[in-house]
């Protein structure tokens, strides 16, 4: 089991709005999809997160930071 933190990153004169993941395994950053809610985009962003160490990795809770300023994931391990 690992947690998944995810912030919001604004947009800048280059880069257009994104969501940033970040667990023991690094960080991975997507684009913001203006189709979706906050939440989804943040678990857009914890799901590739978790795609990239492997298929088995799977988000089994979620909650808003206190902060407000992103949300936590917790995933886990499960090869069936």
């Amino acid at each position: 089991m690992q947690a998944i933190i995810t912030k919001f990153l604004g947009p800048t004169n280059t880069k257009g709005s994104r969501i940033k993941a970040t667990s023991w395994d690094g960080s991975v950053t997507v684009t913001y999809n203006y189709a979706l809610d906050s939440l989804n985009n943040h678990r857009a962003a914890a799901d590739a997160i978790c795609a990239s160490m492997g298929d088995e990795w799977k988000i089994v809770a979620s909650a808003s930071m206190p902060d407000g300023r992103g949300y936590a994931f917790t995933s886990e391990y499960d090869p069936d």
